[in-house]
């Protein structure tokens, strides 16, 4: 049997997931072009928070959402941000999105998210082996960080679901807690550690590195703003990007939160939402957890990485369009105080993207 004959593939989006599509493709013989206007991580790639959480299957959608959101989206420091202006606009998604807060539909959501995620780790050291890029993977616990025992008994249904789909932890206490990891034992008296999990020690130069794999193995990567996609009798042949025609046998519209613009002009309506992400990094603390961690109590993420550390988890709604909000890095800053009080820095940055939200 012969192979299939090697196609031209653009791929539109040099994030993780564009990056990677096109590296595999590439491996796989064909020919393909990465286009984005920023270039390789320029967007929510560079600002995630780093952790490749295979157990993190859990929607936010879960039962009680609906009575607790109000109240949360009202406070300033709850990690959820409202810009009233765009509730509008954001209503026909939301309805749909928030009638999965049930346990029925957490289940079906965990379910079908496992064989996606639940080898992240795995995943990404096949895809950097060999290359520079494998540098920036670290094999890791990630450990989910509470008062006391009563905060983990309180949502065991959820961590019930995580059992079931074969995640494993190991559970810290007390002194046992402080021996692991001290960095936040006066405040925190019980933890789960998840195994098998793994992080990466900065995103952007993860990327860059993967980019830059496929660029020497012949790639192309073309900076540029993709304006249309175009298209004949229904299929995709190509993209106008910066004022020019590329053709191609196949796109691949791999844009995150913007996805959904470009796949209006193929008549194909995408249910998706900008899910505005906030990050703030301290630049070398005077000391670092071991591994990455997650505050229940604050609903945000320590991790440690190269030369800093960064604290990310703040959710807001306001779209695509509009700049970044101040109470979302208060509330990040005010957790570092609250939590941290000891940890001082040299220099802190800060950043704000936008993760794609599905109904």
């Amino acid at each position: 049997m012969s192979s299939p004959s090697p196609l031209s593939v653009i791929v539109i989006g040099a994030g993780m997931v564009g990056v990677s599509a096109a590296l595999q493709l590439q491996r796989s013989g064909h020919q393909v072009t990465l286009i984005d206007r920023e270039g390789p991580a320029g967007g929510t790639s560079f600002g995630n928070a780093g952790i490749l959480a295979s157990s993190s299957v859990i929607p936010v959608t879960t039962p009680g959402i609906l009575r607790k959101a109000p109240g949360m989206v009202l406070n300033p420091l709850q990690p959820l941000f409202l810009r009233w202006r765009y509730l509008p606009r954001l209503l026909p998604w939301l309805v749909p999105y928030l009638r999965h807060a049930n346990s029925d539909d957490v289940l079906r959501i965990a379910e079908a998210l496992s064989p996606v995620i639940g080898q992240s780790l795995q995943d990404h050291q096949d895809l950097a082996a060999g290359t520079k890029a494998e540098r920036w993977i670290k094999t890791c616990e990630y450990t989910y960080m509470f008062k006391d025992r009563s905060y983990f008994d309180a949502d065991q249904a959820m961590w019930d679901i995580r059992r079931r789909l074969g995640f494993r932890w190991v559970e810290y206490a007390g002194d046992e807690l402080a021996k692991q990891d001290p960095f936040l034992s006066d405040s925190h008296h019980f933890a789960i550690a998840l195994q098998d999990h793994g992080m990466i020690l900065s995103p952007g130069d993860y990327i860059a590195d993967l980019a830059k794999v496929f660029t020497e193995n012949g790639g192309i990567l073309y900076k540029a703003e993709v304006e249309t996609i175009v298209h004949e009798n229904g299929k995709a042949t190509g993209v106008r990007a910066g004022g020019e025609t590329l053709s191609a046998d196949r796109v691949i519209v791999a844009m995150g939160a913007w996805s959904g613009q470009l796949a209006k002009q193929l008549g194909v309506k995408v249910p998706l939402e900008a899910e505005r992400g906030y990050h703030v990094e301290l630049w070398h603390p005077n000391k670092m957890p071991k591994n990455p961690l997650m505050v229940a109590a604050g609903k945000f993420v320590i991790t440690p990485m190269k030369d800093r550390i960064r604290l990310a988890g703040v959710v807001e709604f306001g779209g695509l369009e509009a700049g970044p909000s101040e109470g979302p890095f208060k509330l990040l800053m005010h957790n570092v105080r609250t939590y941290l009080p000891s940890l001082t820095w040299n220099d802190e940055t800060r950043w704000m993207g936008h993760r794609p939200a599905p109904t």
